[in-house]
């Protein structure tokens, strides 16, 4: 188990150094741009299966409990070590990091992003997976700094060299909204070890804030929060999201809907909550105001984009219903209770697989249509994907109400954790208040549905034309792309369970101090 951890954290490292050099002339195979593509999808694979194996020998029995531990010393005069270790929190999103960076190997395989050469896009697809990975495997607070900004320079050039218009901007906006928020966390990161004299997240997790003053703790919370919050992203700190989105190839929409913006609210979860209690408890109606704010700020946008004679990008729509989405998530954390917490990591694993194949499907439009404007798609009549390109147009309409939160799919229970968790918030925190920013979340519900029902309608339905222009339904190896996320959201919707019983126990853990 600790081999394996391990294994899947530095494997891609190695693989992307393996992607510079030059194809050995037996595994070529019709070119060298096809061998680097090949090696990406065998790399990214492998690393897959090893993290299946890791969770099938996972210990469910015990998922409080940080397992697969690794613990070496690094720089001893500062305490800092190597220290690795998943636990029930940890674990889905280290398999669903594996299966969305092999998903978009596999799709790029066969339809690699316009832009500079192939062995490039490789290296920095495995360079971006073995950040994310150590995000959510390493327990020092330095380590995991640096994990968290090792992923930003790949998925920069991502944007900057295989995006599409006004990609520089966006990419520019994207680094240095991220490096500043970056800076400002490891000023509250390197507060919280010089004054508990250790980094080690496992022992300030069970230490619970005894050894920090309630000042020091607001100081951090608010330093590691406006870091996080960026990444997550949480309204107002979001601006930079919608255009890295449209800008980004689709594989980088994937990427950065599916897993980046996870590294931000796990960090909520794993360092904030049970590392500064009293801290978070002073700042949680503040989040939790500023996630419904966002909830319903991000509903709104869509609404607007989607409405006729706006021009609105479908990419870009689909960027700020992660601003929503990702509300419901802080709102959850917010709560300070297990059911808000386990709803927040619900929601995050639902929205990486809805939104990850959302953004799939609509590069797949895209690479049809030769455009994601709505006015556009929609025409004189409507898209009629229906009509032209039946299973495309059945998986988009599919992916939206999952994203709605329709009851027996994925995206629906995190949701209502979250809620449930602010009807009923953590002693201290004001009921009243928690009640109010339910009812606001549960109104900007109503909105989701309704501009997803609005997408649905202009891109999918439309009378059908005399003489429609016929587009190419879904491939084969798009179909391979896309159905392990479909079929992960029908799992995830009809049996919870599965994933609360490993995410409760150690949520249970964390809010009581380290004590099971």
């Amino acid at each position: 188990m600790q081999f394996l951890l391990a294994f899947i954290v530095v494997v891609p490292l190695i693989g992307a150094v393996a992607a510079l050099l030059p194809a050995p002339p037996g595994l070529k195979g019709t070119s060298p741009d096809q061998a680097v593509l090949r090696h990406g999808v065998t790399v990214t694979g492998a690393v897959l299966i090893a993290a299946i194996v890791l969770a099938a020998g996972f210990d469910h029995d015990h998922p409080s409990k940080m397992q697969a531990t690794t613990d070496i010393s690094w720089i001893p005069a500062l305490d800092v070590r190597i220290h690795l270790g998943i636990d029930g929190i940890s674990l889905p999103l280290l398999v669903l990091t594996a299966l969305l960076t092999f998903l978009c190997a596999l799709y790029s395989y066969f339809k690699m992003p316009a832009g500079p050469s192939p062995k490039a896009f490789v290296a920095l697809v495995l360079v971006l997976e073995s950040g994310t990975l150590a995000t959510f495997a390493v327990l020092d607070l330095l380590l995991f700094f640096l994990a968290f900004e090792m992923v930003l320079i790949p998925m920069y050039f991502l944007i900057a060299r295989w995006g599409g218009a006004q990609k520089q901007a966006a990419a520019w906006k994207f680094i240095l909204y991220t490096l500043l928020g970056s800076v400002i966390m490891l000023l509250g990161l390197l507060l919280i070890g010089l004054k508990s004299g250790t980094f080690d997240m496992v022992a300030l997790a069970t230490d619970n804030g005894r050894g920090l003053t309630s000042s020091v703790q607001v100081i951090a919370v608010l330093a590691i929060g406006i870091g996080l919050a960026v990444k997550t992203p949480m309204w107002p700190l979001h601006s930079w999201l919608p255009d890295a989105h449209t800008a980004a190839p689709t594989v980088g929409s994937v990427l950065l809907a599916g897993v980046l913006l996870k590294m931000g609210t796990y960090g909520f979860v794993r360092i904030l909550l049970p590392i500064t209690p009293d801290g978070m408890h002073t700042f949680a109606p503040y989040l939790a105001a500023f996630a419904v704010v966002g909830i319903v700020y991000g509903s709104l946008a869509c609404l607007a984009l989607a409405r006729p004679g706006s021009k609105g990008d479908l990419k870009r729509l689909i960027a700020y219903s992660s601003v929503g989405h990702m509300g419901f998530v802080l709102l959850g954390i917010a709560s300070m209770t297990p059911t808000g917490v386990n709803g927040a990591l619900f929601a995050n694993i639902a929205h990486g697989l809805i939104t990850g194949l959302l953004f799939f499907l609509v590069g797949a439009v895209k690479d049809r249509y030769g455009t994601a404007d709505l006015d556009t798609l929609s025409g004189a009549t409507g898209a009629a994907l229906y009509g032209r390109a039946p299973r495309l147009g059945g998986l988009l309409a599919f992916a939206a109400v999952a994203s709605l939160g329709l009851p027996g799919l994925a995206g629906f229970w995190g949701e209502m954790l979250a809620l449930f968790g602010s009807f009923d918030p953590a002693d201290g925190l004001s009921r009243p208040a928690f009640l109010t920013f339910m009812s606001i979340a549960a109104f900007g519900t109503l909105l989701t549905a309704a501009y997803m029902l609005i997408v649905v309608r202009r891109v999918c339905m439309g009378e059908k034309q005399a003489e429609p222009q016929q587009f190419a339904d879904v491939q084969t190896y798009e179909f391979a792309a896309w159905t392990p996320l479909v079929a992960l959201t029908v799992l995830a919707g009809l049996w919870p369970a599965v994933l609360l019983g490993l995410t409760d126990p150690a949520v249970q853990k964390l809010l009581a101090g380290g004590k099971s």
